[in-house]
């Protein structure tokens, strides 16, 4: 049987992908009912690895892979697909099968497991777990969807603060119910009351008689159980934190979020921003046709009201574009450049929202940049297109319609790709979904308006 290391050699290309002749050579084996070789060639793969080979595969051939490993499937695998595919792995495990993989998740993964399950097949697969284990995953889903308190993990050492290092060191030898990696201890009052945290590596380094207080970090980072995960994912950024501490109303710790959890949150929220900026919702490679459908179809008939608006300004010019053909070759020249410009702004904008590098404080001087930034573009391309103008279609004066046009556009787009998105924030509506409609939407009635307005009245 091949090494993991090697396993892991052979299972990735230099791009970083499963290979395909790895991947082919397992389907073969499925359709073959070759048990023996899908598990030689499945089985020991990191789970992170099997997740991704089970994305690959077609929905029939998942289920076929999960059966022929048995009791050799990894259950940790479940935490690591995304939410559509790991539903229909569910659905396709016996309710025994995912109640033992749940018993041993740690309870975060535990909590992602089930969340977006129906309410009947929770209950199912709660009823089979240790009274314990039921109440610490409930009361985890009780927080709301993406708080702090579903990212948590529930397993975490805490000790009272006239315990010793060695008091401390002897529990964590015998303990029973440990969770099974860790970096901090925490120190708690009788009631829960988080007091502070001690590192590993400090309480190593004390002798055994010294007090856990006197050691004790005071300072330590706590976060409230129902803060949003995106927030505890910037709290991580912005303090470097390895680990930290999740208390409740009263301040009694619930739990710990470590570093591995706020990864996923990072990734996570960053496809999201895309998507949404892309106008295509919540959307995952493994959905299907019609969910996907589904979710491009609103922000495409959106786009389509504001092409007709856009074709309307157009109209209130047919006489002008019939009396000169040029106007309607270098027409999409002015609504291109400008709607590219709003877009580059728009992005560094919603994100710098996002991470809350961009707000009140800074919002006048980083629109003032832009404008200056837009401005100096225009100008350039106004410079540039003017004289492609004048060389190709032989007339200054439309080389100047077309540089006043560019100057006034790019201009506008800059301003509204900052201006949209700050708005929208202010009015607490989400500017990664909507800013790219309306500012797309802006460049093309202010450049068509322009370019076709400055035309009519210089040239005719």
């Amino acid at each position: 049987m091949m090494s993991e290391r090697a396993s892991k050699l052979q299972l990735r290309d230099s791009e970083g992908a499963l290979r395909t002749d790895f991947v082919q050579t397992l389907i073969a084996a499925l359709q073959a009912r070759n048990t023996r070789k899908v598990r030689k060639l499945a089985r020991d793969l990191h789970e992170a690895d099997l997740a991704d080979l089970i994305e690959i595969l077609r929905p029939e051939i998942r289920a076929d892979l999960i059966h022929t490993l048995g009791k050799d499937f990894n259950p940790v695998t479940l935490s690591e697909l995304e939410e559509p595919v790991r539903d229909q792995v569910i659905e396709a495990l016996p309710i025994e099968q995912v109640a033992d993989a749940v018993r041993e998740l740690e309870s975060d993964d535990a909590v992602y497991l089930l969340e977006d399950l129906d309410e009947s097949e929770k209950s199912d697969i709660l009823a089979k777990l240790p009274e314990s284990e039921r109440a610490t995953i409930i009361r985890a889903l009780d927080y709301p969807e993406d708080s702090a308190g579903r990212l948590m993990q529930t397993e975490f050492i805490a000790v009272p603060p006239f315990w010793s290092v060695g008091q401390t060191i002897d529990h964590m030898r015998e303990g029973d119910d440990l969770p099974n990696s860790f970096s901090e201890i925490f120190v708690i009052d009788p009631a829960f009351h988080l007091v502070g945290s001690v590192a590993l590596d400090r309480m190593l380094r004390a002798k055994r008689p010294v007090k856990i207080d006197e050691i004790t970090d005071k300072d330590a980072h706590a976060i409230a159980a129902d803060e949003d995960q995106e927030e505890v994912a910037r709290e991580f950024e912005r303090y470097d934190l390895i680990s930290a501490p999740v208390v409740d109303e009263g301040g009694r710790m619930v739990g710990v979020i470590t570093v591995d959890d706020v990864m996923g949150v990072i990734a996570e929220e960053a496809e999201e921003d895309i998507h949404r900026l892309g106008g295509v919702g919540d959307e995952s490679i493994t959905d299907t046709v019609l969910r996907i459908t589904q979710s491009r179809f609103v922000w495409l008939l959106v786009n389509l009201a504001t092409a007709i608006l856009a074709s309307i300004v157009i109209a209130q010019f047919d006489a002008t574009i019939e009396q000169m053909v040029a106007l309607a070759v270098l027409m999409p020249i002015v609504a291109s450049m400008g709607g590219n410009a709003g877009t580059q702004t728009m992005t560094v904008a919603v994100r710098a929202i996002a991470t809350r590098e961009l707000g009140a404080v800074n919002a006048v001087r980083v629109i003032g940049r832009e404008a200056l930034v837009g401005l100096l573009n225009g100008l350039l391309f106004a410079l540039i297109m003017g004289l492609v103008t004048y060389f190709w279609f032989g007339s200054d004066e439309l080389g100047l319609v077309i540089a006043a046009a560019l100057v006034i556009n790019l201009l506008v787009a800059a301003l509204a790709g900052i201006l949209i998105p700050l708005g929208l924030d202010a009015m607490d509506i989400d500017p990664a979904i909507a800013s790219s409609v309306f500012v797309t939407t802006v460049t093309d009635v202010v450049g068509f308006f322009a370019f076709l307005g400055l035309a009519a009245m210089w040239l005719f």
